[in-house]
C-alpha cells in the first residue's frame, strides 16, 4: 500500500512538473495544510467519540448494546466461544457508530480469538465481511471529515450511509454463508490410507 501511495505522489508530481512548473510547491504545500487541518478535525472528532464511548463503558451502556448484539453475532458466527462473541459484539456496536479507529482493538482481539474457534476459516471470513461492508447508523468520522472541508450539509450523507451499508452487509453475508459452509458440530474427519472418513460424535 505504501508503495501505491508512493508511484501516485511520483506520478501526480511528474504531471504538475510538466504541464505547471511554477506551481508545484504551492500545490504541495497547499494540500499538506489541507492535510493537516483535515487531521486535527478528525483528532478533535475522535476525541469526542472516544471519550463518549469511555464513559459509556464506566456507565456499562457499551456493555448493553454489546449484550443486544451478541445473539446475532452468535448466530452469523457460528462460534460459542464467550471471549470472542464480547470482542466482535463490542467491535460491532462501536462500528455502528462509524468510528473504525476505535472498534480496531476489538477487532483485532476478536480475529485473534476466532482462529482459535471450531470454525475458524468461516468465522473469520464472516467477520472480516461484517467489518469491510461495515454497517453504519451514523457516520461519525465522515461527517467530521465532511465538516472540516465546509461542507454546507455534511449530516446529508446519514440516510444514504445506512441503505448502502446495510444492502452491502446483507449482500456479504449471503455470499458468504453460501460460499463458505461452517463445519457442521460434532462431525470430525479423519484420514486412514488415503481414504477419508467422517465420524459423528454426540
Amino acid at each position: 500500500m505504501n508503495m501505491i501511495f508512493a508511484l501516485i505522489f511520483i506520478l501526480c508530481g511528474a504531471v504538475i512538473l510538466v504541464r505547471s512548473p511554477d506551481l508545484f510547491f504551492t500545490t504541495l504545500l497547499e494540500g499538506g495544510g489541507k492535510a493537516a487541518s483535515t487531521c486535527v478535525a478528525l483528532l478533535s472528532s475522535y476525541a469526542v467519540w472516544m471519550g463518549l464511548i469511555r464513559i459509556w463503558e464506566d456507565c456499562g451502556v457499551s456493555k448493553k448494546v454489546a449484550t443486544l448484539i451478541r445473539p446475532l453475532a452468535k448466530k452469523l458466527l457460528k462460534t460459542e466461544n464467550e471471549e470472542a462473541l464480547d470482542a466482535v459484539s463490542m467491535n460491532l456496536s462501536v462500528n455502528l457508530l462509524g468510528i473504525s479507529g476505535a472498534a480496531t482493538p476489538y477487532g483485532i482481539r476478536a480475529a485473534n480469538l476466532l482462529d482459535k474457534t471450531e470454525n475458524a476459516e468461516y468465522a473469520s471470513a464472516m467477520f472480516f465481511v461484517l467489518n469491510a461492508t461495515s454497517l453504519q447508523l451514523l457516520p461519525a468520522s465522515m461527517v467530521a471529515l465532511r465538516t472540516s472541508l465546509a461542507s454546507t450539509n455534511p449530516t446529508a450523507i446519514i440516510l444514504p450511509t445506512l441503505l448502502t451499508t446495510v444492502f452491502s452487509t446483507l449482500l456479504g453475508v449471503f455470499l458468504t454463508a453460501i460460499f463458505l459452509r461452517p463445519r457442521r458440530k460434532g462431525v470430525h474427519f479423519s484420514t486412514q490410507k488415503g481414504k477419508v472418513k467422517g465420524v459423528c460424535t454426540r
